[in-house]
């Protein structure tokens, strides 16, 4: 049998699709990446990303040791982030904007595609692509007989927009933050044909795989692997001793979307007053939302912070609320987990995968205000407990780092 050599591609290149490459490279399956910005040590990115408005754009760094393998098209991505934070939101707006994210994913899919001929002379034997940007890919993959994985970050379409009507009915204020809607028809049909295509599809959560059960006809098989953790922070959080001038201090990461499960966390905190203290982290997407807009004004909101400070406000709170409605992982859970906080979480994303209900988190129904708000008064009744949540989860993060991740992902890609 002749060994797997994958093009791997992903747009934008975040932690799992790092340290999947990294695997890849490791394992000897890597015969090209490719992505839109890669930041190398020296390197022209490296030196322009340094302050100023693009400084982000350091967070598109990879090992150095993949700099061989790496194949970049900056200058449509490099636009879009400049158009979002110049405000020119006509070039971003959803799926038409010349700039917007899918304008990016379509346009390296195609360049994928058209190397692909090539590559496979050189003995490429598999392509590994992300929803929304595989289409083209897959589609010259099969004509030239390569194997096609399909990573599937989050729940498929259908099921989602199943469970967001139920939110539109649940929660009408706060509709205009479901932007999964308004996805269009073609977009769609694309992500049933990548779908379609796929010889394996690879998930981070039991949730999401679960959400193929409604695709309208049979799947490559799912492969179900979740992402690693963070470094557990060295260092234990004191014991949490709550008193009436010392409130539970509750954090919310993530988009400001229903999606997220934004609308209970609010409600939840307001029945519960003063024994509670809220932290909300997270950037508006432009969409008018009032209810969004008055619920922020009540508590203490922060934009957007870089990722060391995120983890560090991490520690400083006792307890991460991430009650989403459809995620495909969530990566603040492990996030937190790792700097000792618990997580209060759903059965919809990556939570059942990673905690044990009352040892290490707490799982609730997806939905359920009356369920988040219930186990935050359990720990308003139990403090001992979050610090010994936390503990446990601190070792769970210990158990499961980014490596591991990427060795099952190898192990996956060679059993194909």
């Amino acid at each position: 049998m002749k060994p797997m050599s994958m093009i791997f591609s992903h747009p934008t290149g975040n932690a799992n699709v790092r340290s999947a490459v990294l695997g890849l490279a490791d394992a000897g399956l890597l015969a090209e990446f490719h992505t839109t910005l890669a930041v190398f040590p020296g390197g022209w990115l490296d030196r322009m990303s340094v302050g100023g408005s693009l400084a982000e754009v350091r967070r598109r760094a990879f090992h150095p040791s993949l700099k061989s393998f790496t194949c970049t098209s900056p200058w449509r991505e490099l636009a879009r982030l400049l158009a979002t934070r110049t405000g020119f939101s006509s070039l971003v707006r959803h799926e038409i904007g010349p700039f917007c994210i899918d304008a990016v994913y379509r346009s390296l899919d195609r360049r994928v595609a058209a190397r692909l001929p090539a590559a496979a002379r050189q003995g490429a034997t598999g392509v590994y692509a992300y929803e929304d940007g595989a289409l083209a890919t897959f589609t010259a993959a099969k004509g030239l007989g390569l194997k096609c994985i399909y990573d599937q970050p989050i729940g498929y379409w259908r099921a989602a927009r199943r469970l967001m009507e139920v939110e539109r009915a649940r929660w009408p204020e706060w509709a205009a933050t479901l932007g999964g809607l308004r996805d269009s028809e073609a977009k769609l049909a694309r992500k049933d044909e990548e779908v379609r295509l796929a010889d394996l599809i690879v998930t981070a959560s039991t949730f999401t795989a679960h959400t193929l059960k409604d695709f309208p006809g049979p799947t490559a098989p799912v492969k179900v692997i979740p992402y690693g953790f963070p470094p557990p922070c060295p260092e234990a959080k004191p014991v949490v001793s709550l008193s009436v001038s010392r409130p539970l201090k509750l954090l919310f990461v993530g988009s400001l979307t229903q999606r997220k499960g934004l609308a209970d966390v609010f409600a939840a905190v307001a029945a519960l007053g003063r024994h509670v203290e809220l932290t909300v982290v997270g950037r508006k997407d432009g969409t008018v939302c009032p209810a969004l807009d008055d619920a922020l004004a009540r508590h203490r909101w922060l934009p957007s912070l870089p990722h060391t400070e995120i983890l560090k406000l991490m520690r400083s709170h006792d307890v991460l609320l991430f009650p989403s409605l459809f995620e495909g992982f969530g990566l603040v859970i492990t996030e937190a987990m790792s700097q000792g906080t618990p997580v209060i979480t759903t059965d919809r994303t990556a939570g059942p995968d990673l905690i044990a209900h009352g040892q290490n988190g707490w799982l609730i129904p997806a939905g359920s205000t009356d369920a988040l708000q219930g186990a935050i008064e359990n720990l308003l009744s139990n403090p001992g407990h979050i610090r010994a949540a936390g503990e446990a989860a601190r070792a769970s993060a210990a158990l499961r780092p980014w490596p591991v991740y990427a060795q099952e992902l190898v192990a996956a890609l060679q059993a194909v």
